[in-house]
């Protein structure tokens, strides 16, 4: 068949431009870069369905351009029928290594559970693979190009699997859109020494002016005695200022140590050194893992000085209160779905949202793309990190959220942009929480499973409504009228009898009075839709760019005039039927992009 020439500058002829080094902005792993590594995506043998009687496919009658989805456009397949099981297979060329190092397999993005065979031999079974995932595939030794084939089960009318945003139904529905199954990420292969650095984490002490830095490290037991000579040296610099550069005796598979920085002793200077929105100052960080002084891995690296939490009612970044302008992101694209056409675009919508005067986002269902992660940290934008959701609940369905939620929480925990951690959405698979304990606990086992893991950051456990627990009190409010958005938010007065007697959906907003403390956001409102746009909906109408402005200037003029400790404005960008988005799907402003930020920030008042 004919294959459609993919999206976007990084693909050349359907396969893509070498990618490669140590870029952070490229790298499908920012945070954890070594040399040795090549891209697979590009074309890919493909079938859809299992052949009668056969291990594996005798044959694969056509091809998909990874890593689009078969549902997408530009994927080469474009049929968004339900399928099961999708297969995969590519002959790859294994970066240049020395001998010894292993061949490694990153699956970034794969929904559904996935079976993988290098040359034939079944080399992993993995349940779920929406994170990212390592297969090794044995040892380089410079033989022949090995044969990879990933076979990918999903049922796509399983409610009990975290899905987000994803339809069950045969067509696009409510809010809820287009399947993207099979792989939707980056695939690349790797080679990596026995003995190496797994991650790189730090947590901040302001009060200290310090960092708390933990190293994983594969290959080095429990036990290892000093003798053995395993060293690890961490040099840490901004630009040309040198911060610390340390070497330290490994004895197993983590290593912390506390890291005191130069302390100036006042405010104006050790801001040179935070991180913000702002002023998003990186650490570079090099790690290399020796032995009798002897260069086993080397790593690149960043992080950076900052801290998050609440008090009172404010939410605080370094230590201050920050208010936050946040704006809903789903993350999809028209040709490629939940799977950017390129990673330029990522960075393109990372520079779109702070161009339209937020200092955030929420990446609303969706495991976002390390790389945006990554142009967060380096360009300063705040990210609200979401676990997809389920819908049908039970035993099951709460291992495997905990799972995803496990993996996600250790993916991203040490992208500064980070700010706070959203479990659960309007009380999408646990819709009886004011009725059923067991659906309380699911949402609090979430919550404290997210502080257990990560206890510098938020954790809302329900947003919207039905807040049971968390750090946060969000609530989702739709109201089409201004002066109704600021009767009900102006005053600390008005957000308290809000807070007792407004029930978005019909649902209470605060179930466990005791339980969810700190400020209070507005996490969702807005969803403006211009009439004339494609067939599709909003939850409120306004006749062309002039009304879509004014409209926004009045409902922003409410939220600086508030109580409120922050708002997300839904949304950033029109997504297939739902049409309300700041931007066209194809991140065409629909209105003044000067004019939109000014009133995102507060710096014109209502229309009127």
């Amino acid at each position: 068949m004919a294959h459609p020439q993919p999206i976007g500058g990084t693909w050349r002829n359907g396969e893509p431009v070498e990618i490669g080094g140590l870029d952070p902005t490229l790298h499908p792993r920012p945070r954890l870069r070594r040399d040795g590594w090549r891209s697979l995506d590009g074309w890919w043998d493909f079938r859809l369905g299992d052949e009668d009687g056969s291990p594996r496919p005798r044959t694969y009658p056509t091809r998909i351009l990874v890593p689009f989805a078969p549902e997408s456009p530009a994927s080469g397949i474009g049929d968004p029928a339900f399928h099961r099981v999708l297969w995969y297979r590519r002959r790859i060329e294994p970066p240049a290594g020395d001998a010894g190092r292993r061949v490694v397999l990153h699956l970034s993005g794969i929904d559904g559970r996935v079976d993988a065979w290098c040359d034939g031999e079944r080399v992993a079974r993995l349940e779920q693979a929406q994170t990212p995932v390592e297969v090794d595939l044995g040892a380089l030794d410079g033989g022949a190009a090995p044969v990879v084939e990933l076979r990918v089960e999903r049922d796509p009318l399983d409610l009990g699997a975290p899905r987000g945003k994803q339809d069950w139904q045969p067509q696009p529905h409510a809010i809820w859109y287009p399947r993207s199954s099979g792989v939707t990420r980056t695939v690349w292969v790797e080679s990596v020494p026995p003995q190496r650095v797994l991650g790189i984490d730090a947590t901040a002490d302001l009060a200290a002016f310090a960092l708390d830095l933990r190293l994983r490290l594969a290959g080095i037991p429990h036990g290892t005695p000093v003798a053995a000579g395993w060293r690890l040296a961490v040099h840490l610099a901004v630009g040309d200022r040198l911060l610390a550069d340390e070497r330290w005796a490994v004895a197993g598979p983590e290593v912390r140590r506390r890291i005191h920085l130069s302390d100036p002793g006042i405010d104006d200077a050790r801001a040179d050194l935070l991180w913000s929105p702002e002023r998003p100052t990186l650490i570079d960080v090099t790690a290399t893992l020796e032995r009798d002084g002897e260069a086993v891995d080397a790593v690149a690296s960043y992080l950076a000085l900052r801290t998050v939490g609440v008090d009172g009612d404010a939410f605080l970044l370094n230590g201050r209160p920050y208010p936050l302008r946040l704006v809903l992101d789903q993350g999809y694209w028209p040709e490629t779905h939940r799977t950017a056409p390129e990673p330029d675009a990522l960075r393109r919508d990372v520079e779109l949202t702070k161009a339209l005067g937020f200092n955030g986002v929420r990446k609303h269902q969706t495991l976002e793309d390390p790389r945006y992660l990554a142009w967060a940290d380096r360009l300063g934008l705040l990210v609200w990190a979401e676990l997809p959701s389920a819908y049908a609940f039970g035993p099951a369905t709460v291992a495997r959220l905990a799972s995803v939620w496990t993996a996600l929480i250790e993916r991203d925990a040490g992208h500064p942009c980070v700010v706070a951690w959203v479990a659960f959405n309007e009380s999408w698979g646990v819709p009886d929480l004011s009725g059923r304990p067991d659906q309380r606990h699911a949402v609090r086992a979430l919550y404290h499973l997210a502080k257990a893991l990560d206890p510098s950051r938020p954790v809302i456990g329900n947003d919207g409504w039905e807040n049971v627990v968390g750090d946060l009190r969000t609530v989702h409010d739709y109201a089409a009228d201004p002066a109704l958005l600021a009767a009900r938010y102006g005053t600390r007065e008005a957000l308290a009898e809000t807070l007792r007697r407004f029930r978005p959906g019909g649902r209470r907003i605060v179930l466990d009075d005791d339980a969810v403390t700190g400020p209070v956001l507005l996490t969702e409102f807005g969803g403006v839709r211009v009439e004339g746009d494609d067939p599709g909906w909003g939850y409120a109408q306004v006749d062309g760019a002039d009304a879509l402005l004014s409209r926004y200037r009045d409902l922003l003029a409410a939220m600086h005039r508030s109580a409120l400790a922050g708002f997300c404005y839904t949304q950033l960008t029109d997504t297939f039927q739902e049409q309300n988005g700041l931007l066209a799907m194809d991140r065409r402003p629909k209105a003044d992009l000067a004019a939109l930020a000014r009133a995102t920030r507060g710096e014109e008042g209502p229309s009127d």
